[in-house]
């Protein structure tokens, strides 16, 4: 095949025809032939190119390829050749599919260099695509926060610095040790504040005022309002440092630290101002609604725990499925209520009187609580309700499994961009290790060059018998032609 004349000598004249032309193509030693009439097909890509450039001489075919040897007419390229086999498919059947195991970047790498659009690919093929994208954006925003806190501007003035330096203390606590200390203390306080919210209800430990009103002891209103200012404390810090005030104003979190300690100081407003406004019994009950939105603090724990942070997620992720859960559930809360109602009627101490009341009755049959409250007396009643109970329990458990396995995809996520980020970071490292021993190395150069120039400046350079010595090549240069070198 390597003498054989249907391949066309390099000459300028162009005398044979494209679609006749028959070419050799190597990439990583996997051999392939194609004809003109199939890449013609695309002629923007680069096959295509390969057909037009061998009257261009080999100034034109070496911008195109690796290598090429005129004696096989065999043009070589140093490139993936799985990822080759598959674009390839382009000129046969219209439409590229990726293989399994084949890095969705490195794909669209390759098909940028054999310039073949990305229309091409399949879709299937192009959410593979969209997630890897998406999962090096997230590393590269990883990383940037990380240099951005590592990195420390000159030109900033003192007040901006201490301002980034509030945030990384509070904001991160991998950081610093003194940084891991505050997430810690702030945990301990989220505890304490809802541990004394609990244990203030509780009769025996509250107090009889004048008026003869129980209210909380003295001693949990004072604990009560350490854990307040420090809460106050931490959120004022938290909005002067941060970088972007609206953002931080409008986000969940920050809404449910509001939430946490704004009821402290509506209630104390309310205690001291509204009795001059209101009668005093209605501040009491005020006070009392507002005491209740104390709970909110207890998802403040969600900002220090990274299990909260993935069932949020996996939640957010799964409305498809909880949407389908609800469904289930409302269709067959009235189906079987509905069933209940008439089989009961017959029955004269029946306990099902309505058939909004028999919903209450197939909530806690399909969710398998069963209080007891109000159950089927006759036989079909009860038959009613074993089916009922069967098709909860069916209808609670087919979501189950794609919710879980939501949480655990993004829980292994997270891990693997936690990872893949520490790892850029000793990679960025280690390059930069690297640019300050090739800069070494070229002084260590220069300096040579400038000892063979004279004796005056032979004593400048100390020559290292070390084994990280490189010795400089002779000056006889071995040169390859173009044909066995690589571009």
């Amino acid at each position: 095949m390597a003498g054989d004349s249907r391949f066309p000598d390099v000459d300028t004249d162009g005398s044979e025809k494209n679609e006749e032309t028959e070419i050799v193509v190597n990439v990583g030693g996997v051999r392939q032939v194609f004809y003109g009439d199939n890449l013609n097909q695309y002629p923007e890509t680069r096959l295509a190119e390969l057909i037009n450039c061998l009257s261009g001489g080999y100034d034109s075919i070496f911008s195109l390829c690796d290598d090429y040897d005129p004696g096989k007419r065999e043009f070589y390229f140093d490139r993936d050749p799985d990822a080759f086999k598959c674009i390839i498919d382009v000129y046969y059947f219209g439409e590229i599919h990726m293989k399994k195991g084949i890095c969705p970047i490195c794909f669209k790498n390759e098909m940028e260099f054999w310039k073949v659009d990305l229309k091409f690919l399949d879709d299937c093929c192009k959410t593979h695509l969209s997630e890897k994208k998406e999962e090096l954006e997230e590393i590269a925003r990883r990383v940037q926060l990380i240099l951005d806190d590592l990195g420390v501007d000159a030109s900033q003035s003192r007040w901006k610095r201490c301002q980034k330096c509030i945030w990384k203390f509070l904001e991160k606590p991998e950081s610093s040790y003194p940084a891991r200390v505050i997430a810690v203390l702030s945990f301990l306080f989220i505890l304490i504040s809802s541990i004394v919210m609990c244990v203030g209800t509780i009769p025996d430990l509250q107090v009889v005022d004048e008026e003869g009103n129980r209210m909380e002891h003295p001693t949990l209103d004072s604990i009560e309002t350490a854990c307040i200012g420090w809460f106050t404390m931490e959120y004022v810090l938290r909005l002067i440092s941060s970088p972007n005030k609206l953002h931080f104003a409008l986000s969940f979190m920050n809404i449910v630290d509001v939430l946490a300690i704004l009821p402290f100081y509506v209630s104390l407003t309310l205690t001291h101002l509204g009795a001059k406004l209101m009668e005093l019994s209605n501040v009491q009950q005020a006070v009392q609604a507002l005491r209740i939105m104390r709970i909110a603090r207890i998802f403040k724990l969600a900002r220090h725990s990274s299990g909260l942070q993935t069932l949020t997620y996996a939640l957010k992720r799964s409305f498809k499925e909880l949407g389908l859960l609800l469904m289930y559930l409302a269709v067959g809360i009235f189906v079987f209520s509905a069933l209940g109602y008439t089989m009961e009627q017959s029955h004269p101490e029946t306990l099902f009187k309505s058939i909004p009341q028999s919903f209450w009755w197939a909530i806690i049959t399909m969710t398998t609580v069963g209080y007891g409250d109000i159950y089927p007396k006759t036989t079909l009643g009860k038959l009613n309700a074993a089916i009922s109970f069967l098709c909860g329990v069916i209808a609670i458990a087919l979501p189950i499994h794609p919710i879980i396995n939501n949480f655990v995809r993004y829980y292994n996520k997270q891990r693997v961009l936690e990872t893949a980020a520490k790892h850029e970071l000793e990679l960025m490292e280690l390059n930069s290790t690297e640019g300050k021993a090739a800069s070494s190395k070229s002084e260590l150069e220069d300096l040579v060059r400038e000892g063979k120039e004279g004796p005056l400046h032979s004593s400048r350079l100390k020559v290292s018998h070390s084994d990280t010595f490189i010795h400089l090549l002779s000056e006889e240069k071995h040169y390859r032609t173009r044909l066995q070198s690589c571009k």
